[in-house]
């Protein structure tokens, strides 16, 4: 079987698991319909053996597992419905090993009858009991972390790693820093469905980004600690000053878990992330109300005039070349990104559009460029988004790889 065939093709996500994270339903939903469009019979599994979330604590504010998981199936079903993808999706809740979608015969058969699973940001838990597909995909969406883990000889993860035939990885300049892991990893990056995002949609004068503090704990590794973006942020709180009358919005999710910071010596991390933020200049919002569906984000991004945003600091301590894919959605609204680099101009064109900073001068040199000459930058991104990350072309090349003997 080869990627010019019509194939069929289960992808993996987390589309479930967070019900109310706009922006995660997006990373993954545009694996399908961008598959979809191509003309592949597509179906989306989520199998992650993870509980799904209570995103505002439950009951007793401390509860983050959530007991039912009906608005879990209800989200999906709604993502998978906006695309047509009604009767092409199957969740299994982890309490019995519950399924919800498709009827398991006919989710046998697809399993049966299945040319390749991409396992997108490596969320299948039981990747063997898929082993009758003929090609297993994984997809690496969290460069230098995923090495990291690989190289600290974590087994369980090692071995659902290595239950794959092929590893794409959206590090798509791995340095000879990151450990050798005995995987030959092809880089790839977020497939982005031009049609669903429109650049004409008229916008605020605000810089945005959506935004965790910190998404688990840091990493340490040959003496070198691997943090998150609470590291980078603190880097830039003084930003608001040097920009005047820029306006500056971050997005933030309102969970936050102070064991995960990786230090706690300032008044940065004292209570909540927002006090400090906001005593700064930057103007918090909730991410949890303003961006908790696909609608309501794709809205927020294109609604905003830009993106300014730091990347984990483990991105920026390794050089992996990582591209958010929130970034790739605001190009392709034809929104400029001031992004933290990350080494991602070998591969991507920077200077219009894409302005790579690192200090916190260059953040605001650029911001003020991008003001001087909107226009400009506005219409580079659009045609950057065009030219690297339409889902016809990304996903197009990343089936040819899969399916390259030598893989």
């Amino acid at each position: 079987m080869r990627s010019g065939s019509r194939l069929r093709i289960v992808v993996t996500g987390l589309i479930a698991q967070h019900p109310r994270l706009g922006g995660v339903a997006w990373d993954y939903v545009q694996y399908p319909v961008g598959l979809a469009r191509l003309g592949h019979d597509v179906y989306y599994f989520e199998d992650s053996g993870e509980w799904p979330y209570n995103l505002d604590g439950g009951p007793s504010g401390r509860d983050w597992v959530a007991r039912d998981c009906t608005p879990n199936v209800q989200a999906l079903a709604d993502v998978m419905s906006r695309f047509g993808l009604e009767d092409k999706w199957a969740y299994r809740f982890p309490t019995g090993a519950r399924w919800f979608g498709l009827q398991d015969r006919e989710r046998q058969l697809v399993v049966a009858s299945a040319d390749l699973l991409l396992n997108v940001s490596g969320t299948l838990e039981p990747p063997d009991e898929y082993r009758s597909i003929p090609r297993l995909a994984y997809i690496d969406s969290d460069p230098i972390f995923t090495q990291l883990k690989l190289a600290k000889g974590n087994g369980d993860f090692r071995g659902r790693v290595d239950a794959h035939d092929v590893y794409f990885t959206f590090g798509e300049q791995l340095s000879r820093g990151v450990p050798v892991t005995g995987h030959r990893w092809c880089p790839t990056r977020q497939p982005i469905v031009l049609s669903e995002w429109r650049p004409t949609m008229p916008h605020r004068d605000d810089f945005t980004t959506v935004m965790s503090w910190t998404s688990y704990e840091p990493l340490r590794y040959a003496g070198q600690t691997y943090g998150q973006k609470d590291v980078e942020l603190k880097r830039f709180l003084e930003l608001p000053r040097l920009v005047g009358s820029v306006a500056l919005e971050l997005a933030l999710s309102e969970t936050h878990h102070a064991d995960w910071e990786t230090n706690g010596d300032g008044p940065e991390s004292a209570a909540r992330p927002q006090d400090a933020l906001a005593r700064s200049g930057w103007h918090v919002v909730s991410a949890n109300d303003l961006c908790p569906d696909l609608e309501r984000y794709r809205r927020y991004v294109e609604s905003s005039k830009g993106e300014w945003t730091v990347a984990k600091n483990g991105y920026v301590v390794g050089q992996p070349g990582w591209f958010g894919c929130r970034s790739a959605c605001y190009l392709a609204a034809g929104r400029p990104v001031v992004v933290q680099d990350t080494g991602f101009g070998d591969v991507l064109p920077v200077g219009e559009g894409i302005l790579p900073f690192s200090t916190l001068d260059e953040a605001a040199a650029a911001i003020h460029d991008v003001e001087a000459s909107y226009g400009r930058h506005a219409a580079a991104a659009r045609a950057i988004a065009e030219k690297y990350f339409d889902s016809d072309k990304v996903l197009a090349r990343l089936l040819e790889e899969a399916f390259r003997s030598d893989a």
